[in-house]
């Protein structure tokens, strides 16, 4: 080796050496308690920590020519302690927590779990809507609460949690028994599931968006499912496989309503800021359930605390709306929800076609030369509270309150002899109703519900007549107090049986006052009824099976009357993406409702709840069963469901004649049978669905001159389909709802009129044109600021603006001659909403 490569491989060597002297004496650990000194006396500062937390702490020493907060941060990464300025001179050291985040995750459903309580000694925290939570730990000594009402408390310690950077998804076991268990997710859309007991669920939390709305209307919403379409357009006359609309239960969080709609029908009158689930049932009802013989509707506000205040503003064509969700401390929450129609302040487009929508045929259009009618309004409102409260981990109380009304007024004026008088008519129709609920989870496997509700609804109508100096006034008034106790015992982890009594007092009164002639006529009834009822719930290990059998026993104190009422229902899943249901019910009810066209509140709200007198109106009864077949696979669903049902003790009174039978007075039943198919696509920003029910229903009243014929509500055949796409904040959706028309009774052609009466041919042997309607929806959202979000809403129902017939009927004028009433439905008709989110 030469001199010259000697020389290079001593500097090569030399570099390399001061290269590790180097390291070595800038990676230099030193004791922490001394490099506090030299900080404490370099800049002027003071440490305040105990002697214990620095012990054995080494780090490395300090560069001096950087600033005091700089030093600092090197100490905090270092050291792995916190070091926290408690004034510009005084630093305070302490240990440096660590975060530990998860999701909570029901452990059967695979739902996020929103607000469960995360507790750490005296700290704690809740999860957000998604599920998640943050919160500091100490040392991996520390005990972790969860807590979640209907849950079993978790309790580990942190060192028995993933060290993982990644949060970890952590499940709570549901307290007592799975009662249901979704079996279909997004059935439709995003929000709308089907459960194993064959109920349909809606949860607004999720909820996507139909054709043609933009509020979360309750009511529409469940017209969406197969089987469930409104005759007329209304929310209330909706028609569960051929039923009348009185054989719907509708329930408020346990508290049965005798009101579904505002503007008289036509939008749901429950808030869907306060109402976050709905539940539709068209058999296989619990034994806890009793009435709705054709199907239940059944809602419900949320059932958590919530610690964070939230709320909102909106407005659309139709009203003003407000919510608010505001914890009342760490153990209660309430929710305040009120809507206000905007008719007294402004007339939009779509208030103009609503109120020609319900006024056709009614007082209002009826105007002759010399009277006419002006200063007409219609407006509503509503108002409902749910005050939430956890004493414990066992125990949970609610409060619920709503109060709804719609109201109508007109002025009549009469020109007679150049003289000008002018009174007023008007329709008022109200609801108010509260409820108390109290759950008590007494074991792990053993629980029990009370509830007491009292519900109150008014219809009442004044119609003045100038013309023969006459006033009509007319009431309708239900008042019933309910009162029941259930109670849910675990036998095992496969088996629950469910135990209970209910207690309903319901008194119906009916007032019909004229002033001249004078006549009064007041009747009222009262009755008491009582219901014990009892449920097994079986499931397999893989709760693949679930199986319930129920019977309920129900006493009419009046009557003396006994009525035993079994249930069932089964679902199976085999081949791992197919499903079979079977479901079954008997049921009755005691009220129902009677129609009269010709002179029941001004022609506007034509329906009176009556009670059953078990005689010349009896006690509905119904029995029914259905048989349904799923495949789901790969986004696709089929499902196919037929059906049988019998309804015994309807009247014609009840079914809205409109022919030769109108003021019958008889006593009959109807039976319905058909399917109902769907048909849904899921991808992964959009869900397609096409669905077809077909209905074959029959009257059989056996004192009528046509014995069996069709029904009222027999609509052959239905179809809907729709589509809805989401682009992140953007939710679009169209479809349409095509059937056949409904059936009515023509006259005889060319001998219309007999006897100065109208002379009709077969009962409900022709039917109206098809219905059609195509509608259009968009909503779409914006972060406005940092805590606020701006929504905003256009819809369009009927864009075609077809002139679609809804009922058809004849009448004979003064002179005798025959004349055909066709009532349309909605126009083309707008909307467009505008919510603040906060």
């Amino acid at each position: 080796m030469s001199k010259k490569s000697y020389f290079y491989l001593g500097i090569i060597l030399l570099f390399f050496n001061s290269i590790h002297i180097h390291a070595q004496e800038t990676n230099t650990a030193l004791p922490l308690d001394s490099i506090l000194s030299t900080i404490e006396s370099h800049y002027d500062v003071q440490f305040n920590y105990a002697s214990s937390l620095i012990e054995n702490v080494a780090v490395n020493a300090i560069d001096t020519s950087l600033s005091l907060k700089e030093t600092i941060a090197d100490l905090r990464q270092s050291s792995n302690l916190n070091f926290v300025f408690v004034s510009k001179k005084i630093i305070s050291i302490r240990k440096k927590k660590r975060k530990l985040c998860g999701y909570i995750t029901d452990k059967d459903s695979g739902e996020l779990l929103p607000y469960v309580t995360i507790q750490n000694g005296s700290a704690g925290t809740l999860t957000n809507e998604a599920g998640y939570f943050e919160i500091e730990v100490n040392s991996d000594d520390d005990i972790i609460f969860i807590r979640h009402f209907g849950h079993k408390i978790l309790q580990r310690q942190v060192r028995y949690f993933s060290k993982s950077s990644t949060c970890e998804n952590i499940y709570l076991v549901t307290n007592h028994e799975q009662l249901v268990e979704i079996v279909v997710y997004d059935y439709l859309i995003r929000g709308v599931d089907k459960l194993d007991n064959g109920t349909f669920q809606i949860d607004f939390n999720k909820f996507s968006i139909l054709p043609g709305l933009i509020d979360n209307d309750v009511l529409q919403a469940v017209q969406a499912l197969p089987g469930v379409q409104s005759i007329d357009e209304t929310v209330s006359n909706i028609n569960i496989r051929g039923g009348s609309n009185d054989q719907n239960l509708i329930t408020w969080d346990g508290i049965k309503m005798y009101q579904s709609g505002h503007f008289f029908g036509l939008i749901s009158m429950y808030n869907p800021n306060i109402t976050q689930k709905v539940e539709l049932r068209k058999n296989g009802s619990n034994a806890s359930e009793t009435d709705g013989v054709s199907g239940t509707i059944s809602m419900g506000t949320d059932k958590y605390i919530n610690q964070k205040f939230k709320g909102s503003i909106a407005a659309n064509l139709l009203d003003i709306n407000g919510y608010i969700d505001t914890p009342l401390g760490k153990n209660a929450s309430l929710q305040i929800a009120a809507r206000k129609s905007i008719s007294d302040l402004v007339e939009t487009p779509t208030y103009s076609k609503y109120y020609k929508r319900i006024s056709q045929d009614t007082e209002i259009e009826n105007e002759a030369s010399v009277r006419t009618n002006s200063d007409i309004g219609f407006n509503f409102y509503d108002t409902s509270f749910r005050l939430l409260v956890t004493p414990s981990d066992k125990d949970r109380l609610q409060f619920n309150f709503i109060h709804t009304a719609n109201n109508v007024r007109f002025n009549e004026t009469e020109n007679s002899f150049g003289a000008q008088e002018i009174q007023q008519s008007n329709l008022k129709q109200s609801s108010i109703a509260g409820g108390i609920q109290y759950h008590r989870n007494w074991t792990d496997t053993f629980k029990t519900e009370v509830s007491i509700y009292e519900t109150d609804y008014q219809l009442k109508g004044t119609n003045v007549n100038i013309q023969e100096n006459q006033r009509f006034l007319q009431k309708n008034i239900v008042s019933e107090t309910g009162a029941k106790l259930l109670s849910r015992t675990k036998l095992s982890s496969q088996l629950s049986l469910t135990n209970g009594y209910d207690f309903v007092e319901t008194k119906v009164s009916n007032l019909d006052d004229v002033d001249d002639p004078r006549y009064v006529l007041l009747e009222a009834e009262v009755l008491r009824a009582h219901g014990a009822f009892s449920a097994l719930n079986v499931s397999t290990k893989n709760k693949g099976t679930h199986l319930n059998l129920g019977l309920r026993y129900n006493y009419i104190t009046k009557f003396k009357k006994t009525l035993w009422e079994p249930r069932i229902s089964f679902n199976h899943d085999f081949w791992s993406t197919f499903n079979i249901e079977i479901l079954g019910e008997y049921k009755h009810q005691n009220t129902s409702q009677i129609i009269n066209f010709q002179n029941d509140f001004l022609g506007i709200e034509k329906r009176r709840w009556q009670l059953s007198n078990d005689s010349t109106i009896p006690f509905i009864r119904s029995k029914q069963v259905s048989l349904g077949l799923s495949h789901n696979q790969k986004g696709w669903l089929v499902n196919v469901v037929p059906f049988y049902k019998e309804v015994q003790g309807i009247t014609t009174q009840s079914q809205g004649f409109k022919d030769a039978y109108e003021f019958s007075r008889e006593r009959g039943n109807y039976d319905a049978s058909g399917i109902d198919v769907l048909l849904r696509k899921q991808l992964k920003n959009s869900s397609s669905w096409i669905s077809y029910s077909h209905l074959k229903s029959n009257y059989t009243f056996e004192n009528l001159q046509n014995e069996s014929f069709p029904s009222n509500f027999d609509i052959t055949n239905t179809i809907t389909a729709g589509t809805n796409y989401t682009i992140k904040s953007l939710l679009l959706a169209t479809g349409f709802n095509w059937r056949t028309g409904k059936p009515f009774t023509r006259p005889i052609i060319g001998n219309e009129v007999e006897n100065g009466t109208i002379n009709y041919g077969e009962a409900n042997s022709s039917k109206q044109s098809d219905y059609l309607r195509l509608d259009v929806s968009s909503k779409y959202q914006f972060n406005w600021r940092e805590k606020t979000k701006l929504e905003v809403g256009v819809a369009l129902w009927n864009i075609l603006n077809r002139d679609n017939s809804m009922t058809s009927y004849y009448r004979l004028d003064a002179s005798e001659n025959i004349q055909k009433v066709d009532q349309s439905s909605l126009g083309l008709t707008p909307n467009a909403t505008v919510k603040l989110i906060f």
